[in-house]
């Protein structure tokens, strides 16, 4: 999940960049939407291939994230033709396909002999199932991606900070195995002065408009117990949403808000955690593993200077807020057959293997499981630790609403100060079930 919404579903306005990998347009030419990031440009140098094999010229409309949702939600609510192929974020899933917004790929995959099993488990549930944990496939996994960590590995390793962090903690500074030990390090980096200049412990998701402070706050309550809902009764959320080690989940989110965050950090999301660590501002930077890329490209921080590491334990287990796409063929193209060659060839192991040497995350097992692959980048093996603790949000049809209560509810403790971490999920166990039962599921 990754996607900027703004719970609108309607009318939407927004400015939207289109490039082409021809200038020159003819009628098998097929249009992919998606966000305007760095994998985007990745798949339009890889998209090259595609028109080389087959002759069928690539366009692109890419929608900044501040946008995407609200842009292409539209389009397809609307039944709208200029997407033939699109990279729709993981929540939208259920609602594109009891809507009828994008093609069912079972017959497909099953003529091509794409198996599901090829890719990474949690990908095809995340990305390509609905109802979930069901065989039915409605995207292909495209770009995988989860919520993890960067650290300042040159100030972790300077000796002075290791023996007073040692005599302070007892354990040697290192990257953090639980978020006990994470508060630690955040803690210790809070306001301390290092070559001159005054640093902070952490950046973590706080953002309120969209989605942002449920992509972060998520990786903390999993760990300490929350669920979406009961394994056994579907939509029963009373005792797995507001339990007890939940809500202490919750307070320790705030505490580290409060406690070692730098100062003007209470609407910070993907853009703004990575500007907190490439302007030197923190120690431990939260963010979405598309981000690693870039970051250990940067002169300032990146390097040596960079280390990586999977989103800590809790007392309740070990999970990841999941991030990423799968890619559809719309129900409205013209241009279905066209389309559907584009999938088949985009699940070949060796355009798989480019998309990730490109800067896309692969999620086909034969790319992920080669054992060249731990050592290929220096963040890949944090990849592979991070996917494989993944755990995603709502993939309902009414995810949107579902989202917005959350947001408003974590937003309001843990940035405004309101009630306890109690009271916010108690009033989101109300939240969510009156839209379900709007729904007519409960």
């Amino acid at each position: 999940m990754k996607s900027t919404l703004k719970l609108a579903l309607g009318l939407a306005s927004a400015i939207f960049a289109s490039t082409a990998v021809s200038n020159v347009a003819h009628a098998e030419d097929l249009t992919l939407c998606w966000a305007a990031w760095d994998p985007a440009n990745a798949l339009v140098e890889l998209s090259k291939d595609f028109t080389k094999q087959t002759g069928i010229g690539m366009k692109f409309e890419f929608v900044p994230w501040t946008n995407y949702a609200d842009r292409f939600l539209n389009e397809l609510n609307s039944h709208g033709k200029l997407c033939d192929l699109i990279i729709g974020d993981s929540q939208w899933i259920g609602g594109a396909a009891e809507n009828g917004h994008y093609v069912k790929l079972n017959d497909f995959f099953d003529k091509e002999h794409i198996s599901m099993d090829d890719f990474v488990p949690a990908t095809v549930v995340g990305y390509s199932e609905w109802p979930k944990n069901t065989p039915n496939y409605w995207a292909l996994p495209a770009m995988g991606d989860v919520v993890g960590w960067t650290y300042r590995k040159d100030w972790f390793s300077r000796p002075e900070l290791q023996k007073e962090f040692k005599e302070k903690y007892g354990w040697e500074l290192g990257p953090p195995k639980t978020y006990d030990q994470l508060m630690q390090i955040a803690e210790f980096f809070q306001k301390r002065q290092i070559d001159g200049k005054t640093v902070y412990g952490a950046s973590i998701y706080t953002e309120r408009g969209s989605e942002g402070i449920t992509m972060g706050v998520t990786n903390v309550l999993y760990d300490y117990g929350f669920d979406y809902q009961n394994p056994k009764k579907p939509y029963e959320m009373q005792g797995f949403v507001n339990s007890a080690d939940a809500a202490k989940g919750l307070e320790l989110y705030k505490k580290l808000y409060d406690c070692c965050t730098p100062p003007g950090s209470s609407n910070v999301y993907m853009g703004e955690s990575a500007d907190a660590f490439k302007s030197g501002q923190v120690a431990l930077h939260m963010n979405f593993a598309f981000t690693w890329p870039g970051l250990y490209k940067d002169e300032k921080v990146g390097g040596d200077k960079i280390g990586f590491f999977a989103n800590p334990a809790g007392p309740k287990g070990h999970f990841a807020q999941l991030g990423g796409q799968g890619i559809s063929v719309v129900s409205y193209s013209d241009k279905q057959e066209s389309a559907l060659k584009y999938i088949k060839w985009f699940a070949n192991k060796d355009v798989q293997a480019k998309w990730w040497t490109l800067g896309g995350y692969s999620c086909l097992n034969a790319v992920v499981n080669d054992p060249k692959f731990p050592s290929s980048q220096p963040y890949a093996s944090t990849f592979l630790e991070s996917m494989a603790i993944v755990k995603d949000f709502w993939a309902e049809p009414s995810y949107a609403t579902l989202l917005q209560a959350m947001q408003k509810r974590v937003h309001d403790y843990v940035v405004a100060d309101k009630g306890t971490a109690q009271e916010a999920l108690d009033s989101l166990v109300k939240d969510w079930t009156q839209t379900f039962q709007d729904d007519g599921k409960m």
